[in-house]
């Protein structure tokens, strides 16, 4: 048996919007047919752009720190990161141990996700 990652998926309030924030930050497209209720990207992608990102409204909203969130690299740390807020994300905190350096984030409804200083 095998187990692969198929999609990270956000609940959300407005998923056509948050999958645009998310499509930017990605440099990918929302995919045809994204509303309020569910949006994604790369849906039919092949298994090589994995992963996916799915985003479905829910009526609550967020209210607690994230359990689980996605780590990007930058080679550009701080211009990334500028470049991110300037989308909507909001800067949560910033870290500097044991020879890395990252940004926590949040995109527009308040979901963490990091920045890290590196190359891949």
């Amino acid at each position: 048996m095998t187990v692969n990652l198929y999609a990270v998926t956000f609940d959300c309030a407005d998923a056509a919007k948050l999958a645009g924030f998310w499509a930017e930050v990605l440099d990918r497209e929302v995919d045809d047919g994204a509303t309020g209720d569910f949006a994604a990207i790369g849906l039919h992608d092949p298994a090589e752009r994995r992963p996916r990102w799915m985003f479905v409204k829910v009526p609550e909203g967020k209210t607690a720190k994230n359990r689980v969130h996605p780590d990007f690299l930058a080679t550009e740390l701080d211009a990334d990161v500028q470049r991110l807020t300037g989308l909507g994300a909001t800067k949560k905190a910033e870290f500097e141990e044991r020879d890395a350096r990252w940004f926590t984030l949040a995109d527009p409804e308040g979901n963490e996700f990091d920045i890290v200083a590196g190359n891949e």
